[in-house]
């Protein structure tokens, strides 16, 4: 409220008061006119953050991934678990339908089930492969003369073929070749077929395994342990710790979710390895493996729906032994500085 003084006729001064209201109308009118009732002035623009348009961006972006994922990975995998519960030769357009019939025949029937127990000697190979891994990535992780060479040889056969590495081992284990070449020059003969019998065969082709698959382990390992802050080994240095208490306190607890999913891969590997000894023996000699036994199901007795049911089953085996694990041994968050 303002008081303005007027004068009024005769000479006689007058005090009115005046409302805000009353001054900003008069000088709206003043500068342009009185403003049309109801008309508000516009406010900013909307911006970014309000646009529809940024709630469905990422969407686009994973279009093109989630079709591919969907058209190459869960279509098929209903399609198999359709299939398993079908008497199917793969071909003929009719399918009937045998409920659970498949299933009961996996595990009713030995001969299907008991190559389980094949997978036993790549399981044992898997621990030597996950051991070996992190000691090498343990002692490259600190300096050391050559120790790209090192890495580069460590990691170069997980970089070969599956087929290439079993016809090379295929030369490398038969009668009279590089192996018994390589044992002759000590002065030792050897009668004795590699491949010949289930024993030594299962143990040569799982012996293969380790040569071919240490590389990837020992990748992981070596990039989570050099992810661990340098300040760390230099306290533990200042305070005496020698390179084993510095892996038992700092290296070991730091690369423990990388160490659980090495374990998850050794595992889901064991029960699923198929190139090495498919190329190097074909399954024979007692060295067929569950997944051998499903493809010769389906491509060779034309047992289509029993070999989805036996895909189904290793799925879930393997789901299973995962989800066991993921309780037993937790991904807790390790916060060591």
């Amino acid at each position: 409220m303002t008081d303005t003084t007027d004068t009024a006729p005769g000479g006689i001064a007058v005090t009115r008061r005046r409302s805000a209201t009353d001054r900003t109308d008069a000088e709206g009118g003043a500068r342009g006119g009185d403003r049309p009732a109801g008309r508000r002035r516009a406010g900013p623009p909307r911006s970014w953050r309000h646009s529809p348009l940024r709630r469905i961006t990422p969407w686009l972006f994973l279009a093109a991934p989630l079709a591919l994922l969907i058209t190459f990975t869960y279509v098929p995998v209903a399609s198999m678990i359709s299939y398993s519960f079908t008497d199917w030769d793969g071909v003929s357009p009719d399918r009937e339908n045998v409920g659970f019939d498949n299933y009961v025949q996996i595990f009713t029937r030995p001969e299907l089930f008991r190559v389980f127990f094949v997978s036993g000697y790549y399981l044992a190979a898997s621990v030597v492969q996950i051991a070996v891994a992190l000691y090498f990535a343990v002692i490259l992780s600190f300096n050391l003369r050559f120790r790209n060479l090192f890495k580069g040889i460590l990691f170069f056969p997980y970089l070969i073929n599956g087929v290439a590495i079993g016809f090379v081992f295929l030369y490398f284990f038969q009668d009279g070749g590089t192996l018994d070449s390589v044992l002759s020059w000590f002065g030792v003969t050897n009668d004795h077929s590699w491949l010949g019998d289930p024993t030594s065969a299962n143990v040569s082709l799982a012996g293969v395994s380790v040569w071919r698959f240490t590389g990837l382990n020992f990748v992981l390992f070596l990039g989570a342990i050099q992810s661990v802050p340098g300040e760390l080994y230099e306290a533990a240095e200042l305070d005496g710790a020698g390179r084993w208490k510095q892996f038992r306190h700092i290296i070991a607890p730091s690369i423990k979710p990388v160490i659980s999913l090495s374990v998850i891969l050794a595992i889901s590997g064991s029960l699923s390895v198929f190139e090495i000894p498919y190329i190097m023996t074909g399954g024979a000699t007692g060295t067929q493996t569950f997944v051998i036994q499903t493809i010769k199901l389906a491509f060779q007795f034309n047992k289509t729906g029993l070999a989805s049911a036996a895909a189904v089953v290793l799925l879930l085996i393997i789901l299973l032994i995962t989800w066991i694990q993921r309780r037993l041994v937790p991904d807790d968050k390790v916060d060591l500085v």
